[in-house]
């Protein structure tokens, strides 16, 4: 069984020295601006999010300053994020910070939990990097650190189950701080070094407690794990609405570059549902 003390320290003592310099993580960021960048970052890429989120906290440095901001302006805002369903339900958050705790994010799991638009993954991280809390980041490169080197599989199951997270708990130091960093830790070592497609288990400063590399890295052999598509899916189509609106204002849906005619106009439709587009004379615009 792995040796969890053992693991947090070297886990922590790799990320002090290792950790990239995201904007969110420097001195001086508010609770805010860590659940921004965690919204953001959902997703998303972080080194993609960096600027965005830069420019975003310039803008709106506070939840009020988001609440008071016209919705056609924050999804201008949110530019090629993506799902920018998120960029709503930050400004949904943003609103009832304001209107149940002052305008100051909480500091309490129960009352994170209760915003909308914040899940449990959301609450643990805003819990840890932003109040330096215990708490349990269960993200998905956290997950696949542990099914590798606790678990001995290259993959976690698909969807988190009760055991994984009493498991997870075990790997996280009672301490608040040293939790903290056990969580920015893992996370960090999954997203650069513990990846996906293509490990790097040459420079994992744990692979001689991984019992996955152990046991000669052996492939997945749980239900198909899907990749997502892009070309051609109403996700794509959405997002050339999204980039027509941002751009041009009232649009035209003729004016958007579409091979299937039905297949925009049903996208048009989910966009006006989702509350990210109206219709117009001139056929939609940003809200």
């Amino acid at each position: 069984m792995t040796d969890a003390l053992d693991l947090q320290h070297r886990v922590g003592a790799w990320f002090a020295a290792n950790a990239r310099d995201l904007p969110w993580r420097r001195p001086g960021t508010t609770a805010w601006g860590v659940l921004v960048s965690e919204v953001m970052c959902q997703q998303t890429p972080a080194t993609r999010v960096a600027p965005l989120w830069e420019a975003w906290l310039a803008r709106w440095p506070a939840p009020s300053d988001l609440a008071e901001a016209g919705t056609a302006d924050v999804l201008r805002a949110w530019g090629r994020l993506g799902y920018p369903r998120r960029a709503l339900r930050l400004q949904e958050t943003a609103r009832a910070v304001v209107a149940e705790h002052g305008g100051k994010v909480p500091s309490d799991e129960e009352a994170l939990l209760a915003l909308p638009g914040v899940g449990r993954y959301t609450a643990a991280a805003v819990m840890a990097f932003a109040h330096r809390r215990r708490s349990l980041v269960l993200d998905t490169n956290v997950r696949r650190v542990l099914a590798r080197i606790d678990g001995g599989a290259e993959f976690p199951a698909p969807h988190e189950t009760a055991a994984e997270r009493r498991r997870a708990w075990e790997f996280v130091p009672a301490d608040d701080g040293l939790a903290a960093l056990w969580s920015a830790g893992a996370m960090e070592l999954g997203a650069r070094i513990c990846t996906a497609k293509t490990p790097r288990c040459g420079e994992c400063p744990v692979a001689d407690a991984c019992a996955w590399l152990a046991a000669g890295r052996p492939a997945w052999d749980g239900p198909e794990r899907r990749t997502q598509a892009w070309e051609g899916t109403d996700r794509q189509c959405r997002g050339r609405i999204m980039a027509a609106l941002r751009g041009h204002g009232a649009t035209l849906l003729s004016d958007v570059a579409w091979s299937d005619a039905r297949q925009l106009a049903a996208c048009a439709d989910s966009l006006v549902a989702d509350g990210l587009a109206v219709r117009t004379a001139d056929g939609l615009a940003l809200p």
